[in-house]
């Protein structure tokens, strides 16, 4: 059986943390959760021009978060938080690849503010800063550690979702002040936390396409590597 290719979108700094010059980071454990999975990875520059190369080389995408914030324009909206931050570069090469991917059929996985990318990219909406709208007991910026769990999250029935983790509660981690509001074009939600965010996104008729709003490669649930699984596994049987 052959590892499928699994692109990894990257994140951008200009900050001088690591170069005087603008660099691209990724934490480690996206790709180390890829490989035990079974998959091999590769991590994506944005340049525009090279995604109909990257396209044909992958079998599956990831579409990361970040510490960053969708342009509201995008979705029909004005800025409405302070808390509102973004990279446009960033965005505007995830939301092409990932228009991409989705008329191929190339198997989706999108993690926090990808979840939330995938979401926007179907149409949909995003609570701009969650509390402003939800008044809830969940402080869904942890202060604890991110390979912490924060709060549980209910997974529904009858969902891929479930089916892949065959499991109706996981322990997840929260580092997000934003969350999908309306649901983008064949988009169902397959979990949430008790205060009603939105957890995970899926299109059923979809071989592989889901958003998860907390961050499985921390492996923090026993389940979190299984959805790491179930992307290798449509993506070692993609098609073009």
């Amino acid at each position: 059986m052959k590892n499928p290719v699994i692109g990894i979108t990257l994140d951008t700094e200009n900050n001088q943390n690591y170069s005087m010059f603008p660099w691209y980071a990724s934490r480690k454990n996206y790709s180390d959760s890829v490989v035990l999975a079974g998959g091999t990875p590769v991590f994506l520059p944005h340049n525009l021009n090279m995604i109909e190369k990257f396209i044909e080389v992958i079998d599956g995408i990831i579409i990361t978060g970040g510490d960053f914030d969708i342009d509201p324009e995008i979705y029909g909206e004005k800025v409405l938080s302070k808390k509102v931050s973004t990279k446009v570069d960033r965005t505007k090469f995830e939301f092409e690849i990932t228009k991409k991917a989705l008329n191929i059929g190339l198997p989706v996985l999108g993690i926090c503010g990808g979840q939330q990318l995938l979401n926007v990219v179907l149409g949909g909406t995003l609570i701009q800063h969650i509390p402003d709208e939800i008044k809830g007991l969940i402080n869904h910026e942890q202060t604890n550690p991110r390979n912490e769990p924060s709060h549980t999250i209910k997974i529904i029935k009858n969902t891929k979702l479930y089916e892949i983790t065959k499991t109706e509660n996981m322990f997840v981690n929260s580092a997000h002040h934003q969350a999908v509001k309306t649901l983008g074009q064949n988009l169902i939600v397959n979990c949430s936390t008790e205060d009603g965010v939105i957890e995970g996104i899926e299109n059923p008729d979809a071989e592989f396409c889901i958003g998860v709003q907390w961050h499985p490669e921390f492996l923090i649930d026993k389940k979190d590597i299984e959805i790491f699984k179930s992307l290798i596994e449509s993506s070692r049987n993609f098609e073009r």
